[in-house]
């Protein structure tokens, strides 16, 4: 009786080894506690559920402790793991092309076309990109991190984690992390930057009414598009390349299956993925350092200066354009890639002091420029740093 006592106790002690209780450290818990945080904000407040819950979830999964000396194949990091291969779609930078289909699939250029000067709004957004990657460069980051982190202010999640894999593979949870937790707070971020830097006589700005864009521009748009873009900075064209496609699918008209499988099945099982293995990435031994808070911050304040540079370069521009012609400041926010929160934003924002001016269908424009613009700054990024 004894010695089954004995052996009964060794097997337990051996099994308590093998548990997460028994491998929990400081770190894992606080890593959960911000994977619970995330589910909070998507489910509590709406914050972009369709990217934190997936994330926020992910960072739970992630942060299960184990013994890893048991030989355990089953973290993001053990090579053969489930996890570990599902993890290659975000480390060989193929989950974000296939996010940028969907997204040209699901996106109306009409605001852009009919309007193209809206198109320099997009591209002052992105001096906030430029902006926090020579602030990284003082802080001792190399050129390539700098560009991976300065890349979190075009508010591109597929875009980061596709630069961040080229040129900062050890920093790319931290840098999707931080670049989808920005996107999820454009509604808290934006709005007060937008009042400080315009007055009120500026919000209550009308602009004319777009005009009607043809079936024939639409189509020809992604085509003229991808050249331009693409022989300008051709290191871009895994996103660019997917973008246009997909607008050319769905602007077509002839190949409506394609286009809704693109925007529906298709972008949500990557989204699944690219957000479950995104946020399992961040193990407490490799996501909790100096580096992360780094980013984080710096993450923060590239969004800041883009948000900024769009308003003020409107206001800038409206000094050389004709009275009837001018834009309205508060449109400068949606310059940024977040489609299409930052758009809701401007119109949010305009509602309050005017309740008649709509002004979504303006701030598509430049919104949809940004994700045209971001893609561009992470292919220049990509062929200086590379």
């Amino acid at each position: 009786m004894g010695e089954f006592i004995q052996f009964l106790t060794n097997n337990l002690a051996d099994f308590w080894t093998y548990t997460g209780f028994a491998n929990a450290t400081t770190g894992h818990l606080i890593m959960i506690l911000v994977g619970l945080f995330f589910i909070y904000l998507a489910v509590a407040k709406e914050f972009e559920p369709m990217l934190l819950i997936p994330i926020g979830f992910g960072i739970l999964i992630g942060n299960i402790p184990f013994n890893t000396e048991a030989g355990l194949q089953v973290g993001i990091y053990e090579e053969g793991s489930v996890l570990n291969i599902l993890y290659q779609g975000v480390t060989s930078g193929w989950y974000p092309p296939l996010i940028f289909l969907g997204i040209g699939a699901m996106t109306d250029f009409s605001a852009l076309i009919s309007n193209p000067k809206l198109l320099l709004i997009g591209a002052a957004a992105q001096f906030g990109i430029f902006g926090a990657y020579m602030i990284a460069l003082e802080l001792g980051f190399t050129p390539s991190q700098a560009g991976a982190i300065g890349i979190i202010g075009g508010a591109d999640g597929p875009t980061a984690i596709f630069l961040s894999s080229k040129l900062a593979p050890n920093l790319m949870g931290a840098i999707a992390v931080s670049a989808y937790s920005y996107m999820a707070l454009v509604p808290v971020i934006q709005p007060p930057i937008m009042r400080l830097l315009t007055t009120k006589k500026e919000r209550l700005m009308r602009m004319p009414a777009p005009r009607k864009v043809s079936h024939t521009e639409k189509v020809i748009f992604p085509i003229v598009g991808l050249l331009l873009t693409c022989f300008l900075v051709p290191s871009g064209l895994p996103l660019l390349g997917m973008l246009f496609f997909g607008n050319l699918l769905k602007e077509s008209g002839v190949t409506r299956r394609l286009a809704e499988t693109a925007r529906g099945p298709l972008i949500d099982t990557i989204t699944i993925l690219l957000g479950v293995t995104v946020g399992a990435s961040t193990q407490a031994s490799e996501f909790l350092t100096v580096d992360s808070i780094l980013i984080f911050g710096l993450g923060a304040l590239s969004f800041v200066i883009a948000t900024a540079s769009g308003v003020l370069f409107v206001k800038l521009f409206n000094l050389i354009l004709p009275k009837h012609k001018r834009i309205n400041p508060l449109i400068g926010n949606a310059g940024v890639s977040a489609v299409p929160d930052s758009a809701r934003i401007s119109q949010t924002v305009g509602l309050e002091y005017d309740p008649t001016n709509y002004l979504l269908m303006h701030a598509m424009g430049p919104n949809v420029a940004g994700v045209i613009g971001s893609a561009v700054a992470a292919g220049i990024l990509l062929g200086f740093l590379m």
